[in-house]
């Protein structure tokens, strides 16, 4: 998540020329959000001052000097004020390291669907060939206080996560980033810097100061502010030694005034304040040309992507138009190899089949053949009977006088004769039945070959193949130990310019990401409908907070309406009535 980079500063160098050679290695020039923050030799973290010599302020002595780039500042509406992809980025990883290190309060339906938006960004879309179970092991994505609170498996709840990865398909890393904060920004505790502060009557409570202004809490409780004062209310903020006062634009209110433990405190507390007015006063008025510059180049770097995007999503569809007319005409490949697999079997059968036919009429052929000679045997033995009957009747007639002698002859003859007439005329029968039949196996053995050549001769068309193309490319700064013994009981103010506010507050009309966003909100109702079945019942206070505040409805924005309700005046007294 971090970098580190190493530079070489003379040693006059100011805090303004060390962080100047910061964000021009970076390439950032949205610098107004950001700032070089140190351990001081008393070990608070401490901003540096941008005028004045780095030797000169309580960094702690290390070789080389440790510091660390961090937003300083926070926007009210990030898809509005960020611009440059590297400001984007920078808020990002900041943001999300805050709620890892649940130093930003986020329920566990949001973290998860958090955490998607985080690994689209990161592995780009999900594919099951590439992201294989376990992708997402490498690299923490939710706060450990979430995997404390329910019964379910790392893997379980990263399974969950790839769930929410796989509907945004199609989601540039730039988008990504931006869904993340935005919906980041709904969280109650987002861009907001804490102070352990004290009413007159002595009461702890916290102060936050964000990019709509200043809220006050109760000590056990920094998701709900009770009171709030917008940044057009204000106008002047001073603080001597441990007591802040705040002068606001109603003249019949009196002043706020609250109390820190140290003047440090107080000198970070109205560092941040001075910034944060500036920025608020900022983005009410027209852009400066170093802004509409940066507008226009992040205009045209985001017309050139999308070209880019264009491009690539039609070489796309022109690649999967390939691909299934590839499909198709293997598809159609297949299916004539196949039918010329039948045709082959086919032929084979139509073969087999013509042999045995053959073989069948050859057996015919000889059975009609011993039928034809036996029919002759037996036509020959008719004739021979015959001419035995005839010469037996002439012989009758010579020899009548013997005709009882040969009457038993003649009876003997006469039986065999009719024997025979009735082999000849079984004989006869079955002759024309083998010819019938040899007749019929003759008729069947030329369709059969007409069949067959009608099948050789038909022709199989070979479609053609298509050739794939290639893959397209696709928070204050604190003062020197010495300061605070020479400015003990110094007082330092400022009076903000109030005049050039013309409009309200447009937070006034501000509303969460779920509530515009009909799908992130469907997003969380389901992911928090399966969280709670395996919830431990481990809850911290700010989870019951929480849940308390989504059951009577009220979320980041109605919240600030509600507390900047009334006059400045009766804010005032209910502070010092906590």
């Amino acid at each position: 998540m971090d970098a580190e980079l190493e530079f070489a500063i003379l040693s006059d160098a100011t805090g303004k020329q060390l962080f100047e050679q910061v964000i021009k290695i970076m390439g950032l020039r949205e610098v107004w959000y950001f700032g070089l923050q140190y351990t001081d030799t008393k070990g608070f973290l401490t901003w540096l001052k941008l005028d004045k010599k780095v030797s000169s302020q309580e960094v702690k002595q290390e070789n080389p000097l440790q510091f660390k780039f961090r937003t300083k500042y926070y926007p009210e509406d990030v898809t509005e004020e960020l611009i440059q992809d590297i400001t984007i980025n920078l808020f990002f990883l900041q943001v999300k390291e805050g709620i890892l290190r649940d130093e930003i309060y986020c329920s566990p339906e949001t973290a998860v669907l958090l955490a998607s938006y985080s690994v689209q960004a990161k592995f780009g879309d999900h594919s099951p060939e590439i992201h294989r179970p376990g992708y997402l092991m490498s690299e923490r994505h939710l706060p450990q206080r979430v995997l404390d609170q329910h019964e379910l498996s790392k893997e379980q709840l990263e399974e969950r996560i790839q769930i929410w990865h796989e509907e945004h398909r199609g989601m540039l890393k730039k988008d990504a980033l931006l869904e993340y904060l935005k919906i980041s920004q709904d969280l109650e505790m987002y861009g907001v810097s804490y102070f352990n502060i004290k009413n007159k009557k002595g009461t702890d409570l916290w102060l936050g100061v964000d990019a709509l202004g200043l809220n006050i809490y109760e000590k056990e409780e920094r998701l709900t502010p009770k009171i709030g004062f917008h940044w057009n209310e204000i106008r002047g903020i001073s603080f001597s030694d441990k007591k802040f006062k705040i002068k606001p634009i109603d003249i019949k209110a009196p002043d706020f005034v609250f109390y820190t433990s140290r003047q440090r405190i107080n000198k970070h507390i109205h560092q941040l304040c001075m910034g944060n007015h500036e920025l608020y006063l900022r983005r009410r008025k027209t852009d400066t040309l170093e802004v509409q510059h940066i507008k226009a180049q992040a205009r045209e770097e985001t017309h050139q992507r999308q070209m880019e995007r264009a491009q690539l999503e039609t070489e796309k569809r022109k690649r999967e138009a390939i691909e299934k007319e590839r499909e198709r005409v293997e598809k159609e490949n297949q299916e004539m190899m196949m039918k010329l697999l039948q045709f082959e079997e086919q032929t084979k059968k139509f073969e087999r089949d013509l042999k045995e036919q053959f073989e069948r009429a050859r057996i015919l052929e000889e059975d009609r053949r011993r039928v034809e000679v036996e029919a002759a045997r037996l036509e020959a033995e008719r004739q021979e009977v015959l001419m035995a009957k005839e010469e037996l009747a002439r012989q009758a007639e010579d020899q009548r006088k013997h005709q009882e002698q040969l009457a038993a002859e003649l009876a003997e003859y006469t039986a065999k004769f009719a024997l025979l007439e009735e082999a000849r005329r079984i004989k006869e029968e079955e002759a024309s039945e083998w010819q019938n039949r040899a007749k019929e196996i003759q008729d069947d053995l030329e369709k059969t070959r007409e069949e067959l050549q009608h099948v050789m001769l038909s022709p199989v068309a070979a479609a053609p193949m298509a050739v794939p193309m290639s893959r397209a490319m696709m928070e204050g700064p604190l003062e020197n130990d010495h300061d605070d013994q020479e400015e003990n009981n110094s007082t330092y103010s400022a009076e903000l310019h109030v005049e050039v506010i013309e409009d309200h507050c447009n937070e006034e009309e501000c509303i969460t990401e779920a509530e515009k966003n009909e799908h992130v909100q469907k997003q969380l109702m389901v992911t928090c409908l399966n969280l709670s079945k395996a919830l431990l019942h481990k809850m911290t206070k700010n989870d019951i907070l929480h849940n308390e505040n989504v059951q009577a409805g009220r979320d980041k924005y109605n919240t600030l309406r509600q507390i900047g309700m009334g006059s400045t005046k009766q804010r005032t007294d209910e502070f010092e009535t906590l």
